[in-house]
């Protein structure tokens, strides 16, 4: 399907060049999809083992089902590979 672009209000067909270039920009912006998805997982993670990081001072002993709970966010994104895996992910549930 041919695309299209504006020029002063005119549409006008791109070239053959212009259709090469965005379809390279789409294949990489693709390609990254996986990264994207993962970066956002990771940024969860990091803030939820945040969140419980002042009950693992040395002063303090963590419950076993608190340290259940982090090394679950430690590995939720072990095997993960794909997308479609990502957006699979189920959170462990914060001990009270």
């Amino acid at each position: 399907m041919p695309r299209f672009k504006l020029v002063d209000g005119v549409s006008i067909q791109f070239t053959a060049e212009e259709e090469a270039a965005r379809d390279a920009e789409e294949a990489a912006y693709a390609a990254g999809a996986f990264d994207r998805a993962i970066a956002g997982v990771r940024s969860k993670r990091n803030a939820l083992i945040a969140a419980t990081d002042y009950l693992a001072l040395s002063d303090n002993t963590l419950s076993t089902q608190m340290t259940t709970y982090r090394q679950a966010l430690r590995d939720i994104t072990n095997g993960v590979t794909t997308v479609d895996q990502v957006n699979a992910i189920t959170w462990p549930t914060k001990p009270e």
